[in-house]
């Protein structure tokens, strides 16, 4: 009987033996041919290889798959601001002052005009947590603001996705680096290091899109409008100047003799048609008298 048990136990271990041996076997090159195909037709189009879930948004350092989120919302701020300095170039400089002062810089700045009708246009970039700062100190600069308004523009989603894509594309891409060692032939090398190329086209296209949103959410826009204030010259009353009333009556002298000798040149030339008239008058009045006879003795 005890024969008998040592026989089964003995079969027992010869069959769990093969079955390690079998489980720890290489792929076959037939095995890893039709993985190759596999890998190849899901590159092609654009999705994860056979294996790896195309869902997966992240993955630990022990391969388990983790969603990657972002807990703080992701806002593009931009602000639009015109306002009427007496220097609009000056006030130019100071906002590009300002931006500087708090970490930011200039993108771009167009000064116009001569003289009183100079104006400027100008773009700032700031931090975004200096961005209402910033605000602030360019609405106390010397002049009238006229119209200020501010946008903000939620791309968290937009991000999160985009990190989301991006950290599946680097596992697929960790999944085609452990497939190398495993090639058989020239074409399995090769269809796999064209999925790998296809894959890594993608993460860096990812990984631009990430870094603009990221920039452009650090750093907010503030396009400035400056115009220039046109002053109108204003008579002041109050005390009494002595200047001011002799300009005057120049300017009144000066009318005066003006209608004077207006009036000499009309009577020059119209003013023998009235003594004309009077001459008529006269003698007819002369000829109507009745004559005088003389007295007879």
């Amino acid at each position: 009987m005890a024969r008998t048990w040592r026989v089964v136990a003995l079969g027992a271990f010869i069959l769990v033996l093969a079955a390690a041996c079998t489980a720890g076997a290489p792929a076959t090159s037939s095995e890893f041919r039709n993985i190759g195909n596999n890998l190849g037709d899901s590159a092609a189009k654009g999705g994860a290889p056979a294996g790896i879930p195309s869902t997966a948004v992240g993955t630990t350092d022990n391969g388990i798959p983790t969603l990657v989120t972002n807990p703080n919302r992701s806002l593009i701020l931009t602000a639009n601001v015109s306002m009427k300095t007496q220097d609009p170039w000056a006030t130019a400089d100071k906002a590009r002052a300002i931006a500087s002062g708090l970490g930011g810089d200039i993108l771009a700045m167009s000064q116009t005009g001569q003289g009183e009708n100079r104006s400027a246009l100008i773009t700032l970039r700031v931090p975004s947590d200096r961005f209402d700062e910033a605000l602030r100190q360019l609405k106390l600069l010397d002049g009238e603001v006229l119209t200020s308004n501010v946008d903000a523009k939620d791309v968290t989603d937009q991000f999160t996705d985009l990190q989301a894509r991006l950290v599946a594309k680097q596992a697929e891409e960790q999944r085609y680096l452990q497939l190398f060692p495993q090639a058989k032939t020239v074409d399995e090398t090769l269809k796999i290091d064209a999925a790998l190329g296809n894959v890594r086209v993608q993460i860096e296209q990812l990984q631009g899109q990430l870094n603009l949103i990221k920039n452009r959410t650090e750093f907010s826009t503030i396009t400035m409008s400056i115009a220039p204030i046109v002053t109108v010259p204003t008579t002041t009353s109050g005390a009494w100047d002595p200047s001011v009333t002799f300009a005057k009556a120049i300017a009144a002298l000066s009318v005066f003799f003006k209608f004077a000798a207006d009036l000499a040149i009309w009577l020059l030339v119209f003013g023998w048609i009235p003594l004309i008239g009077l001459a008529i008058a006269f003698a007819a009045t002369r000829a109507r008298r009745p004559g005088v006879t003389a007295p007879t003795s």
